[in-house]
């Protein structure tokens, strides 16, 4: 129903901060559960950071525990992933995803609608 559309990837130093945004160019993000995704050259997809559609509920991967926080802000038509403390390792193709089939307030685990993505490249 909706088509994501992602921004704010760029070329930024080690150590810096960055903060991506997602929106739906049609439809709204009120009834989605969302998340972000990324996928390095050579590797395959993986999951970054999941939040539930109220945005109490949110999981992480464990690698990017406590330096990336996924939010949602449904009035804006947003959801943010806000990266701290950035690695080489990070460089990767970042994208949104989300899917109206959950349950209950819980993150979902398979995603049926996603952006084009943004690239993000962090140099040593």
């Amino acid at each position: 129903q909706v088509h994501l559309v992602e921004s704010g990837g760029r070329l930024v130093q080690a150590g810096a901060s960055l903060r991506l945004s997602c929106t739906a160019s049609t439809g709204n993000l009120k009834n989605y559960a969302l998340a972000w995704f990324r996928q390095a050259p050579g590797k395959e997809r993986e999951i970054v950071a999941a939040i539930s559609v109220s945005g109490a509920n949110s999981n992480y991967a464990r690698s990017m525990e406590g330096r990336f926080t996924i939010s949602r802000d449904d009035a804006k038509n947003m959801v943010y992933l806000q990266m701290n403390n950035l690695e080489p390792e990070d460089t990767a193709v970042y994208f949104c995803a989300g899917t109206t089939n959950y349950y209950q307030d819980y993150p979902a685990r398979e995603y049926d609608t996603w952006g084009q993505g943004t690239q993000v490249t962090v140099s040593s």
